[in-house]
């Protein structure tokens, strides 16, 4: 079974068992949250699309850690006129361990070991 979730404005596929790394979600390390926008759910040849959501489907993940992602240079120049300017940025990331995903046709398909 598989679920695609939406998040910090990007689209994730998950299976039960996948570990992601997402823009920041509020909680601690071990911490269990519901992510209830889901946009599609397939399990086999049955894939229910929702418009835009599905109804009743939610994601169960753990918080695995708080994690910051590799820093980027933003630099910017505009050329003969001595002005140049160097920024980096490093995006708080959470990573999440999908453990279940729950739909209201399929009920609830836990993760496997």
């Amino acid at each position: 079974m598989f679920a695609v979730i939406r998040t910090g404005g990007k689209q994730y596929k998950v299976a039960n068992g996948d570990v992601i790394r997402v823009e920041r979600l509020a909680g601690e390390a071990g911490s269990e949250i519901q992510l209830d926008e889901v946009l599609m759910v397939g399990d086999g040849g049955d894939v229910s699309v929702g418009t835009p959501l599905v109804a009743d489907a939610t994601v169960t993940a753990q918080v695995v850690a708080q994690d910051r992602g590799p820093k980027i240079i933003v630099f910017k120049k505009k050329r003969r006129q001595n002005y140049r300017r160097k920024n980096g940025h490093r995006q708080d990331l959470t990573v999440l361990r999908i453990t279940g995903i729950n739909h209201a046709g399929a009920g609830a398909a836990p993760a496997e070991a």
